[in-house]
């Protein structure tokens, strides 16, 4: 062998090994959060931004922001005698959206700190879950159903206008299908896709490939029949690979039924880690950067975590929250009961 090959064959060697070890998960035991108290509000939703703060949105009516270890309110909303139960937060990178829960339903964009009422409908059913945003330019929000379909609307113009979609441009709903406001988790988007998942008497995963013009539906194996069943949280890593987490709300500690994976897009499902911990989880999160293989689960149970795509799970906390996002690989905000915590992974 010439010095040339040998060379090369060295150089092969070590990026073998260096890229083996820089692709093998981590692994956790315990973690520690740091908690930064947030007096009288419920937290259920959170966008974690690029620059490591925090936005959130209470169930008081606050937008707030979270630096390092200081959490502020920044500004309340009222609209008429109504201080408005927020339980879903977005940004399309320029501007910041909250949405509230109940009737009416109200929509906000945020410019430059001034909030501006861009969408709101009345109806004794009406209750939004989530929203997110493909772009800067379009962007969705889902809610339970007001006649016989999901409600869903729409914004194609950077969040300045909102428009549902009518039920027969959507899959209908079956009896006692809905969805939950437990953790701003009921959708996911990758490109132009997006993934919406519900729960009560039936638990299903709805899939538009194209920002929301076209549907289909999907079952799921979550356990479902009762009003507190289903899936509270969905997240993908990439256009193929996602995963589902919830369980029974009003039984959390049962395992059977409530975590599955998808490999082809959210059309089939397989239910892992079944009987085994944890139980109930509303919120789901792949790490970045892990390539699909790390992923915490959050609920008012504790704190979980996967390093094999969600097919083995360890208990690493005890502590209660309801949300989690990532900032990237080694940081994570999460947010619950009169608090904000941050995950710092090392």
């Amino acid at each position: 062998m010439n010095l040339k090959s040998l060379l090369i064959l060295f150089f092969l060697i070590g990026c073998f090994f260096s890229c083996e070890r820089a692709d093998k998960p981590r692994s956790f035991d315990t973690i520690s959060v740091t908690e930064i108290k947030v007096d009288s509000s419920s937290i259920r939703a959170i966008e974690a931004l690029e620059d490591s703060t925090l936005l959130f949105t209470t169930s008081d009516g606050y937008l707030g922001l979270a630096t390092d270890t200081i959490a502020s309110k920044l500004q309340r909303i009222h609209y008429d005698t109504i201080v408005p139960h927020f339980r879903a937060i977005a940004t399309n990178g320029t501007d910041t959206f909250v949405l509230s829960v109940g009737n009416p339903a109200l929509l906000y964009k945020f410019t430059e700190g001034e909030p501006e009422l861009v969408y709101k409908e009345e109806h004794e059913n009406v209750f939004y879950d989530a929203m997110a945003f493909f772009d800067e330019q379009y962007g969705i929000a889902m809610g339970d159903p007001t006649e016989n379909c999901l409600s869903i609307i729409l914004t194609d113009n950077r969040g300045a206008t909102w428009n549902k979609i009518p039920c027969e441009k959507l899959p209908r709903v079956e009896d006692g299908e809905a969805a939950f406001a437990a953790s701003n988790g009921n959708i996911a988007i990758v490109d132009n896709q997006v993934w919406i998942v519900t729960g009560g008497k039936k638990a299903r995963v709805f899939h538009s490939p194209d920002k929301g013009k076209t549907w289909n539906v999907y079952n799921s194996p979550i356990t479902q029949g009762r009003k507190m069943t289903g899936i509270y949280s969905v997240d993908f890593y990439d256009s193929e690979n996602g995963i589902i987490f919830g369980g029974d709300w009003e039984n959390k500690d049962i395992n059977f039924s409530n975590k599955a994976v998808t490999t082809d897009g959210g059309k089939t499902w397989q239910l892992v880690a079944d009987g085994k911990e944890p139980g109930y989880k509303s919120s789901v999160r792949f790490v970045p950067e892990t390539e699909g293989k790390e992923v915490f689960a959050v609920g008012s149970t504790g704190i979980s975590f996967s390093n094999d795509g969600g097919f083995n799970w360890k208990k690493v906390s005890d502590d209660s929250y309801y949300t989690i996002r990532f900032v990237n690989k080694n940081m994570a905000w999460l947010a619950g009961k009169e608090k904000i915590g941050k995950l710092i992974l090392e």
